[in-house]
């Protein structure tokens, strides 16, 4: 099986590499809204922890996309 395609690592994933830690907020919300802001002060290394926590979030969304090409493909 490949593991790009499969739905149950991409969440698990997400709930713990993609959001660890976990309090105050999740750290990805937290380099987002950074982002959003401006991203004042962000080193380089804050922008490969950036990519590196957002990674399952966009597996997820190629997961997602690539199902729903397959069912209109289907249709």
């Amino acid at each position: 099986m490949n593991i790009l395609n499969n739905l149950r690592l991409i969440l698990i994933l997400c709930l713990t590499l993609g959001l660890a830690p976990y309090f105050p907020e999740p750290h990805i919300w937290g380099k987002i809204k950074w982002i959003l802001g401006g991203g004042v002060g962000m080193k380089p290394m804050d922008y490969f922890d950036f990519l590196f926590h957002g990674a399952p979030f966009f597996l997820l969304i190629r997961y997602v996309v690539l199902s729903g090409v397959k069912k209109d493909k289907n249709q």
